[in-house]
């Protein structure tokens, strides 16, 4: 569990002065702060757009910004070369990575499909550019249940590389789902019991859970859905106490947004190391010296927005 750093006037003083630093750094490079839904508070509150990886590259490539500071983790980074290849992409901490992403590689996709002639790559976007590049069409977590509806009859479906977001989406469909055997340690973690547990001393609250819990956590779940969903169904949802199922990042938004309403972890253990990489002190830093710069190879970034807009081609009803 992550260390809490003491609060005293020093410390928050320095903090706003970072954030200042950050402002002025911004307007000096003609730069756009994403941060992911995931990020440290004080990250989050700094930045010009908070969401989720693919939105947030989406939104970045319709501003007139030059340069894309993108507080998250290497793959998201990534998205954002792939989606704006006239714009310069940094990356604060550049061993901010993705277990789950790395547990795929496009040599291992290759050889999988050749075990499978004629599947149909899904590829969750939480993923390299290079396995977005040897896949068919991707998909998010609030939209794979319609990317895999999407595809032709007669065609096996090798999703990758989440096996819990697979399994929920098989559960909605009659398509045949080959699963890979990844996923997100964070959400992974998660069991059943502690889901309970949190439901015996919440007796009133409702659980929401992400799609990338295991089948029997999403089994306890009221709402299941992406972070932009919870987003949205913390608002219009008519209990005032919710369990939150998912990396505990998201608080500070749903907090800020729902202050009459109170949010509750699972577990206490609900966080991801490599999204709580990123500070305040590695934002100037990589503004201030224009680094980590993350490029993608020309023609594997034209294959992965194929794959993108492949995606984004399918009308949305959802």
């Amino acid at each position: 569990m992550q260390q809490q750093r003491e609060s005293y006037p020093e410390y928050e003083e320095d903090q706003e002065r970072l954030k200042r630093r950050v402002r002025e750094l911004l307007r000096e490079r003609r730069a756009i702060l994403l941060a992911h839904n995931y990020q440290r508070d004080e990250i989050q509150e700094i930045a010009d757009i908070t969401g989720d990886s693919l939105g947030l590259s989406q939104t970045a490539a319709k501003t007139d910004a030059q340069v894309i500071v993108f507080c998250g983790v290497h793959f998201m980074a990534e998205s954002a070369a792939i989606l704006c290849p006239d714009k310069t992409v940094l990356l604060p901490r550049l061993e901010a990575g993705c277990p789950m992403a790395d547990m795929i590689t496009a040599e291992a996709l290759e050889e999988k499909k050749r075990e499978h002639p004629g599947a149909i790559v899904v590829c969750y976007v939480n993923s390299s550019a290079a396995v977005k590049a040897h896949s068919d069409i991707c998909c998010t977590s609030a939209n794979a249940i319609q990317v895999v509806s999407s595809v032709p009859n007669g065609h096996p479906i090798l999703f990758v590389p989440d096996m819990n977001l697979g399994n929920y989406v098989a559960q909605h469909t009659e398509k045949e789902i080959l699963l890979w055997k990844g996923f997100c340690p964070t959400h992974h973690r998660l069991k059943a019991e502690k889901v309970r547990e949190a439901k015996r001393e919440h007796p009133q609250a409702e659980f929401m859970a992400h799609p990338e819990c295991t089948p029997d956590v999403l089994a306890l779940a009221d709402h299941i859905c992406s972070t932009s969903g919870m987003y949205k169904y913390a608002q219009t949802s008519q209990a005032r106490e919710l369990i939150v199922g998912t990396e505990r990042g998201i608080l500070y938004r749903l907090r800020k947004e729902n202050p009459d309403k109170v949010f509750y972890e699972p577990w206490e253990d609900m966080l991801c190391p490599n999204m709580k990489l990123t500070t305040l002190e590695d934002v100037v830093y990589s503004l201030e010296n224009m680094v980590h710069v993350i490029t993608v190879p020309e023609e594997t970034r034209l294959l992965a927005k194929r794959s993108l807009d492949r995606m984004l081609e399918i009308p949305r009803d959802y």
